[in-house]
């Protein structure tokens, strides 16, 4: 999750206003509302688009799968897929390093 991506939940899910947000993560409000209102970029897209598949071969194992069976699984059919990306790190709770580590 980008810094941006944190202050708009803090707002959605907290109702934490951004100009609070912006105050404690030391960045302007401008440059929040830049981000804020700008178009997803190719990079955003792509991003989306691989997290979605990952996301497909984790639903279809069951929940069994983590990220180490899915980069090997992914390699050759999820372009894009590398041992960086290949793990669920973008889905919150499904198994992702932090929750390995735990």
């Amino acid at each position: 999750m980008t810094v941006a991506g944190f202050i708009a939940s803090q707002r959605t899910e907290y109702g934490v206003p951004h100009a609070v947000a912006c105050r404690a993560l030391e960045v302007s409000e401008s440059w929040f509302y830049k981000w804020h209102d700008r178009p997803p970029t190719d990079r955003d897209r792509r991003r989306a688009e691989l997290d979605a598949a990952v996301k497909k071969f984790f639903d279809a194992s069951g929940g069994t799968y983590g990220s180490p069976r899915i980069f090997d699984d992914g390699r050759g059919r999820l372009e894009g897929v590398g041992e960086q990306r290949g793990g669920l790190d973008a889905t919150p709770g499904a198994g992702g390093p932090a929750e390995a580590a735990a």
